[in-house]
């Protein structure tokens, strides 16, 4: 890289923060943000770290070091969404520090600065520091602990051992201990590729489970206070269940099934993350691709790379999530720094006369197209301000004109008007379609409108437990309540209710008494339909959320 274009590097750098940090303070618009936000709350309400509740009700499907560190931010911040979402933006930037430590080690500067803009300008990246669950804190935790790793193997750096297993444990206590497969797959890979398979054996690694397994011990120990202490709590509709055997066997290996006590109705599909990546990992997809096609082929033909922790730790846990019968698009963003050091060699090397030509095919092809989806989307969204659109416009309109004058090299020029395409396209998405779509979220509505002085005395309830951005948004503790047990409450005004219209027209159905106190308008699913973009069709996808009484 020449001194010419290293302003440009810093100048999509921070644009990229820019983007990533422009949706912090819009409002929930998905049922995890509510769910994972509500049991932070529920931790700082109830002053307790070790359990989790939603809807004042135990709660096991998660581990607990997500919810941890955003009941940290909400004691020392304040109880909010820009709250929830600030340690996930905080754990996404140790993620980038990571990724650059990493390729740093084993690839040139340039690489490692390519590999960080990758990263940070990947789809569902982008998306997931907005839409915000447990993936900012694994992707940091992973890449982290993969790194101290590597140097702990290389030298037996002493000074690497504990963060090593600070981070996977921390990882583990995130997800479960499936994350083991990326991080110590991607050490079994270097072993072996390097012919050092017995170096596995020393004392040292050891040492490294054993202290792993010592910074996993809280996750354990609040799993045995909630849940294996108190075999009478009724979890999964049945008693005696332990929370540590659901740590270890029924969140994982259940899962992986899709036989545990958390299902998914459909089973999973082997290539269902292949096709997932062309637009999770958009828009590097097709050239991370052609970069494991030529990866692998340089193993077979013997030639060494320059380290085989980011292909075989990848690649073998994309295999396993593949092959598990309980896939979500999101799992792959884990592996995207690993990801982003495979594909970032072959952004810039010479390549056959073919590889130059699908190289150029696969960047253009998201120069082009993003920008124009993002204008059709623009005409047909008629958001209540044009503003931001021209702002958006400006900002990159410009960027892309000085690149395409000050870059002559063809490979750079891409590569950066192909981060200018995609920061264009989620600084419109995470300043104008987000918003627009979380406003008319009906949870959002009534939860604060109930927070107003003349309901400080009444119960809330809900009748659904999918309604958990009312459950965060609302001050009061909320309980759940079963659409049959709804008239067994008696008829007054100390009682108010959350329901959806599918739950009202149920108990019309059921000619169940109840009194209206505000119904709220409500996009009621999660997916973008083209009839909601689209200003003149987008009545005939809303509904209703209200507020009822007996």
């Amino acid at each position: 890289m020449t001194n010419n274009y290293k302003p440009f590097y810093l100048l999509i750098f921070a644009l990229a923060l820019l983007v990533s940090f422009a949706g912090i303070t819009t409002d929930f618009f998905t049922d995890d943000q509510g769910l994972y936000a509500a049991i932070a709350k529920s931790m700082v309400h109830r002053n307790d770290l070790l359990q989790l509740f939603s809807y004042n009700r135990d709660w096991l499907d998660k581990p607990h070091f997500p919810f941890w560190t955003t009941a940290v931010s909400f004691k020392l911040l304040g109880i909010s969404v820009w709250a929830y979402r600030l340690p996930a933006l905080l754990f996404f930037l140790l993620g980038l520090l990571y990724t650059y430590l990493f390729a740093r080690r084993f690839y040139t500067k340039e690489i490692a600065l390519t590999a960080v803009l990758i990263l940070m300008t990947a789809q569902h990246i982008l998306l997931s520091n907005l839409d915000v669950r447990a993936e900012p804190y694994l992707m940091a935790l992973i890449i982290g602990s993969i790194y101290h790793i590597s140097r702990y193997s290389d030298k037996t750096a002493f000074k690497h051992l504990l963060p090593a297993a600070l981070l996977t444990a921390c990882a583990i206590m995130t997800k479960g201990v499936f994350v083991i497969v990326v991080i110590y797959g991607g050490l079994l890979g270097q072993q072996l590729f390097q012919k050092k398979f017995l170096h596995l054996f020393y004392g040292k690694w050891l040492l490294l489970y054993v202290l792993t397994f010592i910074f996993t011990l809280p996750e354990f120990y609040a799993l045995y206070i909630q849940f294996d202490l108190h075999p009478e709590k009724l979890v999964f509709d049945r008693h005696q269940v332990s929370g540590i055997r659901w740590f270890l066997w029924d969140s994982q290996f259940g899962r992986f099934a899709n036989n545990g006590p958390i299902k998914q109705k459909a089973s999973g599909d082997v290539f269902f993350f292949l096709h997932t990546l062309l637009w999770a990992f958009l828009p590097w997809c097709l050239l991370f691709y052609y970069s494991v096609y030529k990866s692998i082929k340089k193993i077979w033909h013997k030639v060494a790379l320059p380290e085989y922790y980011t292909l075989s730790g990848g690649l073998l846990l994309l295999a396993l999530f593949s092959l598990s019968r309980f896939q979500l698009p999101f799992y792959t963003n884990i592996l995207f720094p690993l990801f982003a050091i495979i594909t970032a060699p072959y952004c810039f090397v010479q390549l056959s006369r073919a590889g130059e030509i699908y190289r150029r095919v696969a960047l253009w092809l998201f120069v082009i197209t993003l920008p124009i989806v993002v204008i059709i989307i623009h005409i047909y969204l008629k958001p209540a301000s044009p503003l931001l659109f021209i702002t958006d416009l400006a900002v990159f309109g410009l960027l892309a004109a000085f690149i395409i004058i000050k870059i002559k090299q063809a490979g750079y020029r891409v590569f950066l008007l192909t981060c200018c395409a995609v920061l264009f396209a989620n600084f419109y998405l995470n300043t104008v379609m987000f918003p627009t779509i979380a406003s008319y979220n009906g949870q959002v509505s009534a939860g604060k409108y109930i927070n107003q002085p003349q309901f400080t005395n009444a119960r809330i309830y809900t009748l659904r437990p999918s309604n958990n951005i009312f459950q965060f948004y609302c001050n009061q503790p909320v309980d759940l309540v079963a659409i049959a047990d709804f008239e067994k409450f008696p008829a007054n005004k100390q009682a108010i209710f959350f329901a959806s219209q599918a739950s009202l027209d149920e108990l019309a159905s059921n000619k169940a008494g109840f009194r209206i106190i505000k119904a709220f308008t409500d996009y009621p699913q999660e997916n973008i339909l083209p009839a909601f973009i689209n200003s003149a069709t987008r009545s005939k996808v809303l509904s209703r959320v209200y507020l009822i009484s007996r």
